[in-house]
Formats: structure tokens, C-alpha cells, sequence
């Protein structure tokens, strides 16, 4: 097929997405396009209080004009980046309960004397599984 053939809008093309983004200096939403954010509060735990920042985030998202933004230059894959080692995994053909189950068993080798650490990647892991359940990610 030939790129003249290819009948999608530009916008279809570069459609937009809402990105969960978790490393160590920033957790929050993101645009897979522009350098729009909307960061998760420091002290928010409660699953129903996170259940509504995530609609907040999400109709922010929409309300969001790329244009008023930086251009995203790449994703820039963060070695701490729990969420992002969970996601491989899933893209690696693993069920997302398997994905963080493996991934708390490798940070639990690769961390076994920093238990903050461990706790912050058991906390990502059960966010993360509360995000796919709720069709998020």
C-alpha cells in the first residue's frame, strides 16, 4: 500500500494518547505527543481517591491543546521506571497478574536490602493492576 492509498485523517495518523508515566522524579499522566502533564498528588493512596484523580486527569487530557505544549521528543525509558519494566513484560506476552508478580520477584533480588524500594515497587505493581482493571492502561 502505497502512502497516497493510506485514507486516514492526520489526526488519525498522530493520534494522541494518555500516557501513565512512573520514574523516579515524576509519577502522573502524560501525552504521548506534547510535554503536557498532570502529576499524581504526593499524598493521594486511597484507591477511590486515585479512581477520581484518574478522571480528572483523563477529561484535563481531553480539554489539552498540543500546540500550547513542547513537542514530546521521545520516550526516554528510565531505568527506575517500574511501570515501564511492567509494561515489557506485558508486551512481552505475560498476563498482567504474571507481569507484576515476575517483576516484585526481579526488584526483590535486584533491591533485597532497600526496603523502600521494594515497598514503592509492590505499591506500583498493585497500581498498575488497579489501572488495567479499570481499562486505564
Amino acid at each position: 500500500m502505497s502512502g497516497s492509498d493510506d485514507r486516514r485523517t492526520l489526526e488519525q495518523k498522530t493520534a494522541r494518547e494518555l500516557v501513565w508515566t512512573s520514574n523516579r522524579t515524576f509519577q502522573g499522566w502524560t501525552c504521548s505527543q506534547c510535554e503536557w502533564n498532570y502529576a499524581l498528588p504526593t499524598l493521594l493512596s486511597d484507591a477511590d481517591a486515585r479512581m477520581a484523580y484518574d478522571r480528572l486527569a483523563s477529561g484535563k487530557f481531553r480539554e489539552h491543546k498540543c500546540a500550547d505544549h513542547l513537542a514530546r521528543i521521545g520516550q526516554v525509558e528510565d531505568d527506575q521506571s517500574f511501570t515501564a519494566r511492567i509494561r515489557k513484560l506485558v508486551s512481552q506476552g505475560f498476563k498482567p497478574k504474571d507481569a507484576v508478580e515476575l517483576f516484585l520477584q526481579e526488584v526483590a533480588l535486584e533491591y533485597r536490602n532497600e526496603p523502600k524500594i521494594l515497598a514503592r515497587a509492590k505499591a506500583e505493581g498493585d497500581d498498575f493492576l488497579r489501572r488495567v482493571k479499570a481499562g486505564l492502561i
